[in-house]
């Protein structure tokens, strides 16, 4: 076939580009068209008829044909059929720049390394000569005789040239170099060179000369073995590092077959999973953004903008080989990756095989414990068993049922728990509980079965908590029990036998039974049994005709009862107030009968029920009270002092300072003002005043206050000063103004009655009450009693937003100044339109 293409054109683009590459999409970029030789006139004349195409050609001049078509085809066509040659860039590493090529440049010793070039390429020329004629082996001998004499003679003139250096004692000049040219190297001396110095001013030019080396013919940089590469020169600058020791002086081809290993830092597999888990313990999740490249030819779609420029940044640096680093790069990068995905894989199957693991262990604990589950309630189900033949027969003991039982919940624990064993004891022992209590009488033996009812309580509940819900269906098993063993007993006892005003039978038998009833039965107890017989004894109760105090009878319950006592508070208060509106002072037995409520009955009704029926009485006595020294009768005032516990302290106070210290000071004074009083019998009548008075009335600031103020008219007097009447200046402005109250309320109730009468209804008709009410109702103001309110007795109203006391003997109008503090004064109606007015604005 090739001789049969001999003389045509060839039609393919192989040889037509200079300098090209392919970039990573594929395609081929070039720098510059291959310049074709010009068309002669004998091509243009004879196309492929030109010369030696004849037939009869001879067969030297076939021969010359094919070597110069072989020649020009292997001056404009790549051999590919031949290995790869690289040029050799020098040695760098990967993270460092390349080290620059030496450029061959003209210079000395140029001429003879253009000689030394001519004469190899002469003997390759000669080699190829293929001559296989007889006349073709004599030129081929001659053409061998010719270059074996030129090599005798190199040999001849490098061993003249290495005898004369010997000769002188030191080695000749390297050929090309400045020692080599005495004129040059004189000349360069008188400008100020130093051998061994760079050139120029501040000695940065290089230090070595441009050495030239003749290559081999169609070789590429490192693809012959021992041929030296020329060295790179140096300047000052970046003279180069001392040589290194002797195992690191051994060079190895790069490119060559024989090739070792790599040297250098290698990144093993677990360094590389090292750092990527570092990598991922170090960055924080983000959100990964596609970045769209569209400089090149193609569009590139890229996830992070590392090595983004590194294509450039190589062309720039003038990299060797980018193409190839690039696709080594590309093989790291892969390996990498299938590195991490392998990693993963294998975590993946290694976390798997863990998760197999424990669920086979788990599996295998679930099975055994199964097993073991198993075995438990066959035995338990065989014990059962034998316990209904047991009670089929009539056999069956409560002593052994509860053995049987204790020993199954000593043994199974949780199996007993689970199953609800508890519920099935209590199935067998029902009835026979049921037989042991027939007949029994709780209030009179409240001890019998206590220690019975004590196993069955550890064995059905042990230490479980009580069900305090009350519904019937989710009680306890041990609760059950009770309810339908013990709990009939006690209802039938308890409502036929006993009596609410002896309540130490049924105390007795809660007391001994108050570890084993249930919260349940308790309350069961007291809401049916307790509470209704209660009610009925304090409906039936008669304060006037009962010896026992009811607190007697009442006040025991009070820790169990709780809140159910109110019901029976109300009807107590009730029975109370029936009787009180007789009481006398005189009388202590109801002191007997109502301090023991004090702390039962609450704040209010306790405060009204003492104001309304007590205070009254004890401020008469106070009134008829009389503070004689001279014949001193403390029966009123011994009745008051024995409630001072039990009425609020602000009344206790009031009622004293106004019916019992006005009369004292004023019996002190005019003992005081009498001619020679006597001081010692003076003090001791103080002190004996002060020691009748109980620890919590001294407590109170205002009664010291009254003592004191005794106190000090009789220190005035011992010291001759003039003593003071006690109340006169207070008394004289207190009465001006009472009087003025009392006349402007009663000119605006008389103008209002007179103006807004009732149709059909005479002014005389209307209270000073109602005439409140009905101005109230003419000012839009709301107008209603305030429950359970009173001040000094009466009872309190609300005015709109006031809270005001009406005193229709004395027709006066008292307000509370201030909500939540008790003081009070005498106001008119305007005034009290006012405070309604301030209240609304606030």
């Amino acid at each position: 076939m090739e001789e049969d293409a001999e003389g045509m054109d060839r039609f393919d683009m192989d040889g037509d580009f200079e300098g090209g590459r392919f970039g990573r999409d594929g395609e081929f970029y070039y720098e510059r068209r291959r310049e074709r030789a010009p068309q002669t006139r004998d091509d243009a004349l004879y196309g492929v008829f030109a010369e030696g195409d004849s037939d009869y050609d001879s067969d030297d001049d076939a021969g010359n044909r094919r070597r110069r078509r072989k020649r020009r085809r292997d001056e404009s066509e790549p051999d590919l059929s031949r290995p790869v040659h690289f040029q050799s860039a020098g040695k760098f590493m990967p993270s460092k720049e390349p080290e620059p090529e030496l450029e061959e440049r003209p210079g000395l010793g140029a001429a003879a390394a253009s000689s030394s070039s001519a004469a190899a390429e002469d003997d390759a020329a000669e080699e190829d000569l293929d001559l296989p004629t007889a006349f073709g082996q004599r030129i081929a001998e001659g053409a061998r005789a010719r270059r074996e004499e030129r090599a005798r003679e190199r040999e001849t003139a490098a061993r003249r040239r290495q005898a004369s250096g010997v000769a002188a004692g030191k080695p000749a000049p390297a050929l090309g170099s400045l020692g080599s040219n005495m004129k040059v190297a004189k000349m360069m001396a008188m400008m100020g060179y130093k051998d061994g110095m760079g050139l120029g001013k501040n000695e940065q030019g290089i230090v070595a000369p441009v050495e030239t080396t003749l290559r081999p013919k169609n070789a590429g940089l490192g693809s012959v073995e021992g041929f030296k590469e020329p060295k790179p020169f140096f300047t000052k600058e970046n003279l180069p590092p001392p040589p290194p020791s002797a195992p690191a002086k051994k060079e190895q081809q790069r490119w060559s077959k024989k090739a070792g290993a790599k040297k250098g830092p290698v990144l093993t597999k677990n360094e590389l999973l090292a750092m990527r888990s570092e990598q991922e313990q170090d960055e924080q999740p983000t959100v990964v953004q596609k970045v769209i490249d569209m400089r090149g030819p193609q569009a590139r779609v890229l996830t992070d903008l590392k090595g983004l420029n590194v294509e450039q940044e190589m062309e720039e640096n003038d990299v060797p080989m980018p193409e190839l680093q690039y696709n080594v790069r590309l093989l790291v990068d892969e390996a990498k990756a299938d590195i991490v995905r392998l990693d993963g894989q294998l975590r993946r199957e290694q976390e798997k095989v863990a998760s197999l693991v424990w669920e086979k262990e788990k599996v295998a604990k679930q099975e055994a414990l199964q097993k073991r589950q198993l075995q438990v309630m066959e035995k338990i189900a065989g014990v059962l068993e034998q316990v209904r033949v047991d009670d089929t027969a009539g056999v069956l003991s409560l002593e052994g049922l509860l053995k049987t039982f204790q020993e199954l919940k000593a043994y199974y624990v949780e199996e007993f728990k689970m199953c609800s064993i508890a519920w099935i004891a209590c199935r067998f022992a029902h009835p026979l509980l049921i037989r042991v209590f027939q007949g029994w009488q709780p209030l009179q033996n409240p001890l019998f079965g206590l220690e019975i009812m004590s196993s069955w309580k550890d064995l059905l509940q042990g230490d479980q908590a009580y069900d305090f819900s009350g519904d019937v269906e989710s009680m306890a098993p041990y609760a059950q029990l009770v309810s339908e063993v013990i709990l009939p007993a006690v209802r039938i006892s308890g409502t036929n036998s006993w009596e609410a005003r002896d309540p130490e039978p049924m105390l007795r038998f809660l007391e001994s039974w108050e570890r084993l009833l249930p919260p349940i039965v308790l309350q069961s107890i007291l809401e049916h049994v307790i509470m209704p017989k209660l009610s009925a004894a304090v409906d039936s109760w008669d304060p006037r005709r009962e010896k026992v105090p009811i607190h007697v009878w009442v006040h025991p319950w009070l820790p169990m009862l709780g809140q159910r006592i109110d019901t029976l508070c109300h009807s107590i208060r009730y029975k109370l107030s029936s009787v009180l509106h007789v009481w006398q002072a005189h009388d202590a037995s109801a002191y007997a009968v109502l301090s023991p409520w004090k702390d039962v009955f609450d704040a209010a009704s306790w405060e009204d029920l003492i104001v309304r029926y007590i205070v009254p009485k004890l401020k008469m006595a106070l009134q008829e009270f009389q503070v004689n020294p001279a014949n001193q009768k403390l029966d009123q005032f011994n009745w008051v002092m024995i409630w001072a516990s039990a009425i609020p302290v602000h009344h206790m106070v009031h009622m004293l300072e106004v019916d019992f210290f006005s009369k004292w000071q004023q019996v002190l004074y005019h003992w005081l003002c009498s001619p020679n009083p006597d001081f010692n019998e003076i003090m001791n009548w103080y002190k004996g005043w002060k020691g009748l008075f109980p620890p919590e009335l001294l407590a109170n600031e205002r009664i010291r206050m009254l003592l004191t103020a005794g106190l000090d008219m009789m220190n005035r007097a011992a010291e001759g000063l003039e003593v003071v009447q006690p109340g006169a200046r207070e008394n004289v402005g207190y009465l001006r103004a009472t009087e003025k109250r009392q006349f402007d309320a009663a000119q605006q109730a008389s103008q209002y009655t007179t103006h807004h009468a009732m149709p059909g209804a005479a002014i005389a008709d209307l209270s000073f009450k109602e005439s409140i009410q009905a101005y109230a109702m003419d000012q839009g103001l709301l107008f209603m009693p305030r429950v359970g309110k009173f001040y000094n007795g009466m009872p309190v109203y609300e005015f709109g937003t006031v809270s005001i006391c009406i005193d229709s003997v004395k027709r006066l109008l008292y307000a509370q100044l201030q909500e939540g503090i008790e003081r009070w004064s005498a106001v008119s109606l305007t005034q009290l339109i006012e405070m309604n007015r301030k209240a609304r604005q606030r």
